[in-house]
This record gives structure tokens, sequence and C-alpha cells, in this order.
């Protein structure tokens, strides 16, 4: 009897994309309301979160950056550093890395060939599975360390079955309200979720709206919290779209002494805050981290860890940068930091997703730029025509494109060498272009 033929890569993500809930297509509707599915799915793969040690990592903006600048850390140190993160932009295996490599086609095909009698059983979400398959990839190639980012929230993420030896908060900001809830403290008690008993947790940025509800967690679980900025602080020396350098002070002294990263950005800042309180308690663990490690490895994070999408460098002439800032908080900094820049004229192809306050979102925006309103090839896409009828109650002026590569192209037509290009609004807006 013939053996049966294995599905090739892209069959299987067909079916993974279009068999199972997934929330970029449809959104809330995609969230489980607990964590039976993903206990269920680990106990059937044997529990492989509990192989390795792991740092959690939650918030509303800068996990990504925090998630790969302590990878980047680690790797430097000769460490075998598993990521997991989401969403990806171009493959799906961008989700899942060891030291800044995608895990193997072959690995994606055989877990759910391998998995899909439980699969059918449980009726797991996309996210869910995309979990399940990272921890069990850690597993099977023993990674000294993987450090993990929360997809939503952190309470009833699926990543939050891990036990870590850290867990990190981030940011604090209106995202999401419809399913963390529509206050800074109630967004706050949804990422407090990740803080695990007698674990050491860092807040990395100071915010009197929240601090009470991490304090009030981890008091409850015994567990030792560090406010990041209550001890460090990481102040921008210059201004680049292209590269980042921060003096560091521990204390209110010098301590690191022109860190220079490869991550554009003053906001970034408030990630290597934390990342230096999180050093720092990794190192009371006997991690060895030093200051020329910290150096070195802030170098090249994008390179050794093959991070996308954050004031990512597309060209130069004209200066095309995209971000995949997608939230208010996230958008106001880097809008701030754009305009600020000595450009003829900047053109924004920006488009982004219904379930945002869009009117919110566009008045961190210039009304004298250049607008290429559009959508994504995506179910919650806002309409492109949508997008310019808000813009245009704001007087903000421009034309609607169907595609993000007509509205880019339409862009570069009407951009001169001294001009910028800006790409976002949405993560999928900026997957198109990547």
């Amino acid at each position: 009897m013939p053996s049966k033929k294995k599905p090739s890569y892209q069959q299987t993500l067909e079916f993974l994309f279009s068999q199972l809930p997934m929330y970029q297509n449809i959104g809330k509707k995609a969230m489980k309301k607990d964590l039976n599915n993903i206990i269920a799915l680990s106990k059937h793969l044997g529990n492989p979160h509990e192989d390795f040690p792991s740092i959690h990592i939650a918030g509303t903006n800068g996990k990504g950056s925090t998630t790969h600048i302590l990878a980047s850390i680690l790797q430097h140190k000769g460490l075998k550093v598993g990521v997991y993160t989401s969403p990806h932009y171009k493959d799906f295996r961008e989700r899942i890395k060891i030291n800044g490599v995608l895990a193997p086609e072959g690995f994606v095909v055989d877990f759910v060939e391998k998995n899909k009698k439980i699969i059918a059983k449980i009726e797991p979400s996309f996210f869910e599975i995309t979990v399940a398959m990272a921890f069990q990839y850690f597993k099977e190639n023993k990674v000294d360390i993987a450090i993990v980012e929360t997809g939503l929230g952190g309470r009833l993420d699926s990543t939050n079955i891990l036990k870590p030896i850290l867990s990190v908060i981030t940011n604090i900001s209106m995202d999401h309200m419809d399913m963390l809830g529509n206050t800074l403290k109630k967004i706050a008690g949804e990422k407090a979720g990740i803080i695990k008993e007698n674990t050491p947790v860092v807040i990395c940025e100071t915010q009197e709206e929240t601090n009470s509800v991490f304090k009030k967690k981890a008091k409850e679980l015994s567990a030792p919290i560090h406010f990041a900025q209550s001890k460090y602080n990481a102040l921008p020396t210059i201004k680049a779209l292209t590269h980042s350098i921060f003096n560091v002070y521990r204390e209110k002294r010098l301590w690191i002494k022109d860190l220079e990263s490869d991550l554009a950005g003053f906001y970034q800042g408030k990630n290597f805050t934390g990342i230096m309180m999180a050093v720092e308690i990794l190192n009371g663990m006997g991690y060895d981290i030093s200051k020329k490690d910290i150096l070195a490895a802030s170098r090249k994070i994008t390179k050794s860890t093959y991070f996308l999408g954050r004031m990512q460098t597309l060209s130069y002439f004209p200066f095309t940068l995209l971000d995949s800032g997608h939230n208010a908080g996230a958008l106001g900094y880097t809008i701030s930091e754009i305009t600020k820049d000595k450009f003829d004229k900047i053109h924004f192809v920006i488009g982004f997703v219904k379930d945002k306050d869009i009117g919110k979102m566009l008045k961190f925006f210039p009304k004298n730029g250049e607008y290429y309103f559009t959508q994504a090839n995506i179910r919650r896409a806002l309409p492109a025509d949508d997008l310019k009828k808000i813009a245009s109650g704001i007087k903000m002026k421009g034309k609607s494109f169907p595609t993000v590569m007509e509205a880019l192209e339409a862009a570069r037509s009407a951009a001169s060498p001294n001009d910028m290009i800006f790409v976002g609004g949405s993560t999928f807006v900026v997957a198109e272009v990547v």
C-alpha cells in the first residue's frame, strides 16, 4: 500500500490559515477565554515548555524590541536562544526562531501532520497551535533559554502556561480595549497575569495609573518586583532614523557611555532601561553579562535576531521608513520623531484595521503631509476609501489606493530625493512591503 504523500509547506500553511480561527483575519472572535486548549495540547506533547528556562514578556508597546535586545545579548554570551513572537510579516516561521534562524519548513509540516488528530479533537486557535509548535521546537533543539512574547494581554494568553525565570512588562497603553478593558488599570491587570509566584518581574516603564496594579499582584504571589526607572535611565545622545545612541545611568550616575543600537527611535531608551534591570537580575542568576557584552550585542540586534518592522529603513533615495506601531502610544512616538527631521516633504502610506480608534490615531499625523490611504489584504482592514473619508473630516488630504503596493508606488513616483516616505499604521500594511 503506497504511503500517504506528505503535504508541502505551503499546503500546511493553507491549512493553518484557513481552518483555524486567526486573530489577524477575524479579530476578537478568534480569541479564547481560557487556557484549556493550550494546556490540553501541551499535555499531549509532554509539556515541552517545562523543559527549558524562559523569560516571559508582556506589554502594549516595546515587547518586540525588548525580546530581541535580550536575545541578542544572550546570544552574544554564546547561548542557544529560542524566540517566540507574533505576528509574522512575510513568513510564518518568523514567529519561531533560534539564534535568529527561522524554524525549518519541514518542522512546521511534520508538527502539523503528527498532531492533526489532537488538533481536530481540541479545535485550538491558530495562535494556540503556533505557541505549542514553538515550545516543541525549543524542546527538541535543546535551547539554553527561550524568550517568549505574549500575543495579547497576558493572563489568558496562550503563552501564559510558562513558568519563567523572569517576567518583563514593558509599556501599558490603550489598545485592544474590546478584549483587555477600557482603562489603563484594566489593561495592566491583564498584563500582570504573567507575574508568577516567587518569580522576579521587571516593570520597564513607571506609570502612575498602573503601578498599584503591579505591586498588588506581585505581593499576592510573593514575586520580587523591580521598577526599572527607579534605578536605570537610558537617555538618547543623538537623533537619527537609522540607529540610536544612549548614555545609560545607574542610580543617576553614568554607567554605560555611548550605547549604540541598530534599532532606531528615542523610545528605545525606555526599552533599554528595562533591559538593564533585566540584565542585573539575570546576573544574579549567574548569567555573567558584562557592559562589554551589552555594547557589542546592541550594535547587531536586527542582524543577529532577524528582527523586522520597527523603524526599519527600506531605501535611502528617497528615504523610506516603515514602522509597525499600530496604537496611539506607538504611533505618537514614531510620528513625533520623523516629523522633526529635515525632509522637504513627507509622504505617508498608511492603513489601519477596523477595530482601532482611527480618529485618535490620525491626530498624530501632520496636516501638511502627502497622504496615500490604503488597506492591507486582510478581512480586518479598514477600506481605503473609508479611511480617506475619516481623514478628510479632520482636513487631511490624499488619495486612496486599493492595495499597499499601489499606494507605495504612487508615493515613490511623487517623492523627490530629499523627501521621505513613511509606511505604517498597521502591522499588516508593513508586512506587505517589508
